[in-house]
């Protein structure tokens, strides 16, 4: 149907398109259809053949109205249909039902004994075309010129006479039609209520997005809890009003939670004080909940609950928390031996390692289920843990999101890589790899975390050798599966999420499939030919020039130089030459040598002194620098 623009107006309770420019009758049509060669639509004796009709019953046509025409020397039939210009108000209400019909919801529901299914039942209907009533069908309703205003404030019904009227009366019954409208009277209602305080309001973006769609005729107020609720953590706090209640926490000037809110009302405004009691009543039930939970679980210590991690199922197959938690001591004890780290720091390793999941039996994290990990940390304190400990059990579930921070020491660093690397490898090995895009388990998020890890601190350690010991300690849990086709798996998956994080930060394809060509192994030394050869001794020598030996200089050093001890010393805790006896690298699951490209001296020297020219951070900045 011919028409001008549309414009879209939402609130919770409507959906409201208003079109432009809408044509009274549609433009008459010639339909031109080419169907099969006429040779083939027709017999020697020039009766139709079985194509010909059910080519003409196809277009709604008898075969005597078919007609032959030539096409590049070659003669067709075609099939032409006159659609003649209809009234639009005629055919609206088939096409209306259509849209209401094509509108899809990530959940609907049904009602009354209508089969029709929306995201809420529908009230009413309201279609004009000018001053037209279009009597469009739907769920037991027909549409009519009756719309309904704000639930409290203005109900009606409320007639509208033409189709321009219908925003006009919608805004006249206490109704703010737009979401951007709303969240601007909320903003402004917000920046006044911090004028008069002089605290500051956190609007988080996804909670602030709830309440715009949860108000028709948004008014912010100001609500107050006792001061005695400040004694429990402050994250319990803004988690049951943020999350369960949708209220906006309120911060002094140096940053610190205050016992006021801010409440979105949509309700009366002439009744605010009644508003606020009961939202204030509302909030103090559920800081009453917090506290007591906290208080119950500060009369054990952390490691107290470890045990229990046993009512806890992880993975039907991997068994529970309690299992992940043994696991995971075991990876970190792996990781910190490979990385060479200092005794103190691995004993405050092996602590967090234990005691990272134990807040997940607690009874404040199973009420405020956002807050774990953190409520482990305060735990952790109040039983006298080590401060790095105990942050290190708030930090290991990061990086959470792409782009979040990763943890800010050591301790947490090397508990999140050793977690979220054993749930990978764990469920892919009992076959619950992402397909497609499900990601049930978030094992995508968890390989970015481990990559930003990786990257961001320069761990000396192999991600390789560590998904080995991962599977290792897996297969000595009793775990049966295919091992090689597993690491395979593992390792391509890592490849593909750095391909895809070194894609979205701008760097070219070419460059990512030259420097991802060599794997992500290290090798332990560098090869060198065993006698002496020059270019034109043979045409086979030297061999190509292999990926991960991009930043070589185009001739060969002779056989007998080697790169400069100092400069070797300097970058590399690796003896030169390397023993032989370990070239070529063993695969850590059989005595079959790991195919492996060789190394030649590099003419460039390593930027950085912490980390082996082999590790996957410099493979991660060669990519980005090439």
């Amino acid at each position: 149907l011919p028409h001008g623009e549309v414009a879209i107006y939402t609130s919770p309770r409507r959906l409201i398109a208003i079109v432009a420019d809408v044509a009274a009758r549609t433009e008459a049509l010639e339909e031109v259809f080419r169907g099969p060669a006429a040779k083939i639509a027709f017999d020697e004796a020039g009766n139709p053949t079985k194509a010909a009709i059910g080519f003409a019953r196809g277009k709604g046509l008898d075969v005597d109205a078919l007609e032959r025409r030539d096409e590049n020397g070659t003669e067709y039939v075609y099939a032409v249909r006159q659609v003649p210009s209809q009234d639009v108000a005629a055919l609206l209400p088939e096409v209306l039902r259509g849209v209401i019909d094509g509108i899809s919801w990530p959940k609907s529901c049904r009602w009354g004994t209508t089969t029709e299914m929306f995201s809420r039942p529908v009230r009413w209907l309201v279609a004009l075309l000018g001053n037209t009533v279009i009597p469009v069908e739907y769920a037991g309703l027909v549409a009519d010129r009756e719309t309904r205003g704000h639930r409290f404030l203005a109900p009606g019904p409320h007639t509208v006479a033409s189709a321009d009227d219908l925003v006009s009366v919608v805004e006249g019954s206490f109704v703010v039609p737009t979401q951007e409208a709303r969240e601007a009277v909320i903003r402004k209602g917000v920046a006044a209520i911090e004028a008069a305080t002089g605290f500051t309001a956190d609007l988080p973006a996804k909670t602030l997005t709830e309440v715009i769609n949860l108000s028709e005729s948004p008014t912010p107020m100001v609500g107050t809890f006792d001061e005695e609720f400040l004694k429990v953590p402050e994250e319990i706090i803004v988690d049951a009003m943020l999350m369960h209640q949708r209220y906006f926490p309120l911060y002094d000037a140096d940053g610190k939670l205050t016992n006021k809110f801010i409440i979105v009302s949509n309700g009366d405004p002439a009744h605010e004080d009644t508003i606020v009691d009961g939202n204030e009543r509302v909030v103090a039930a559920r800081l009453y909940d917090a506290k007591f939970f906290y208080d119950e679980d500060l009369k054990l210590p952390l490691d107290a609950y470890v045990d229990r991690l046993d009512e806890v199922v992880f993975q039907e197959a991997l068994g529970t928390m309690r299992d992940k938690t043994a696991r995971v001591v075991k990876l970190s004890a792996r990781i910190t031996s490979a990385a060479g780290i200092e005794a103190a720091e691995m004993r405050d390793i092996a602590r967090s390692a234990y005691l990272a999941k134990a807040d997940l039996v607690t009874s404040a994290v199973i009420e405020f289920t956002s807050v774990q990990g953190i409520m482990g940390s305060y735990y952790a304190t109040a039983a006298g843990e080590a401060p790095r400990v105990a942050r290190a059990i708030a930090e290991h579930y990061r990086p959470r999101f792409s782009g979040d921070a990763i943890p800010t020491d050591i301790i947490g660093q090397v508990v999140a890589l050793s977690d979220k690397i054993d749930t990978i490898c764990g469920l892919f090995a009992v076959g619950q790899a992402p397909t497609g895009s499900s990601d049930p388990f978030a094992l995508r998020r968890a390989a970015l975390g481990v990559l930003a890890i990786l990257e961001e601190t320069g761990l000396p350690i192999s991600l390789v050798e560590t998904i080995d010991g991962s599977l290792i300690i897996y297969r000595e849990a009793g775990l049966q599966f295919d091992n090689a086709e597993v690491r395979r798996e593992i390792i391509d998956f890592f490849i593909t999420r750095e391909k895809v994080a070194l894609r979205d930060a701008g760097v070219k394809a070419d460059t990512i499939d030259a420097v991802l060509a060599c794997g992500i192994e290290a090798a332990p030394g560098l090869w060198r030919p065993p006698a002496p050869r020059t270019r034109r001794s043979s045409t086979t020598w030297p061999p190509p020039l292999p990926a991960r030996t991009t930043c070589v200089r185009s001739a060969w050093a002779p056989a007998t130089r080697r790169p400069s001890s100092r400069m070797w010393k300097r970058h590399s805790p690796r003896p030169w030459p390397p023993p032989r006896a370990t070239w070529p690298p063993l695969s850590p699951t059989s005595a079959t040598p790991t195919p492996s490209l060789p190394w030649r001296p590099c003419a460039r020297r390593w930027t950085s002194s912490s980390t082996p020219p082999w590790s996957w951070t410099r493979i991660r900045r060669f990519a980005r620098t090439a």
